[in-house]
């Protein structure tokens, strides 16, 4: 593993590992909101194992990327950023995006498509995302990210609070992990590794979503694809799913049985090998 970086929109600094022989066919990995690059550990290794290249990035605000000076985390700004780790990476590697992950690739994919351009990726992995998603789902989400910004007095109260959000995933005993989506701070409490202006204008991009454009952009999709979904899922419903694969019928599709919105971190085995079995099929090695 070693460290790659890159400058994205308004200058800010974006940070990735990157996993496996850099001559091999590259695959772009793009956490949800509030995650770190390194919620992709895993599947990056099983990646690099398969033959490819493996980058697993911070996105502006999270994890060692930069704080962006404006509080700019608009979709635009995303979008620079996904171009500019595709130029870093050849300009057309394979996306694997969760949840906020997978809109960046989509809205740059789509966006730059329908522009006249290339899709900036030569395939694209949706994880748990699409143009329609359960609101109900995402309110969760939300107020999760903007709930306890005191921050946690350990990383016991952090899992235990964890554990609360997500009662289908075993409490982890050794808790050592959660040191690298948290921040310990100067007063000795630990604070999500993430800038509070990522939150504070979340209602702006939501709204974006609405404007019915992410139709239009799946669309326009005319690189591979693949959906994949947590089938226990609370954002991404089976009616969401197809919606999807209704506008982009090349599309293939995945249902990770016991898995959430989380799906690599509940299943990570079986949501590896399907997106493994995919790629080996529609890239380049």
């Amino acid at each position: 593993m070693r460290e790659l970086s890159v400058i994205g929109g308004n200058g800010v600094r974006l940070v990735a590992d990157a996993y496996g022989d850099p001559t091999h066919a590259p695959v772009l990995l793009l956490h949800g909101g509030g995650q770190t690059r390194h919620s992709w550990r895993n599947t990056a290794r099983d990646l690099a194992l398969a033959g490819f290249f493996a980058v697993s990035a911070d996105h502006r605000g999270h994890g060692d990327s930069g704080w962006d000076p404006d509080g700019d985390y608009e979709w635009s700004r995303f979008r620079e950023d996904m171009e500019a780790w595709s130029a870093e990476l050849g300009g057309a590697p394979a996306v694997v995006g969760a949840s906020l992950g997978g809109m960046t690739a989509l809205l740059t994919a789509g966006s730059r498509i329908l522009e006249g351009k290339d899709a900036a990726m030569g395939a694209i992995v949706l994880v748990d995302i699409g143009p329609k998603v359960e609101m109900e789902g995402s309110d969760k989400i939300v107020g999760f990210m903007g709930a306890r910004p005191d921050g946690f007095t350990s990383l016991e109260e952090a899992a235990d609070v964890i554990a609360e959000y997500l009662p289908h995933r075993p409490r982890p005993k050794d808790t050592s992990g959660l040191a690298k989506n948290l921040r310990l701070h100067p007063d000795g409490r630990y604070r999500w590794h993430w800038d509070p202006a990522f939150i504070s204008n979340i209602n702006e991009r939501r709204a974006a979503r609405a404007e019915g454009s992410l139709d239009e952009y799946a669309r326009a999709l005319n690189i591979p694809a693949l959906l994949v979904r947590g089938r226990q899922s609370d954002l991404l419903s089976e009616e969401g799913a197809r919606y999807f694969l209704d506008l982009c019928p090349h599309a293939e599709y995945v249902d990770v049985a016991g898995a959430g919105h989380m799906v690599a971190g509940d299943k990570n085995d079986a949501f590896t090998n399907g997106v493994v079995e995919f790629l080996s099929r529609v890239v380049a090695h």
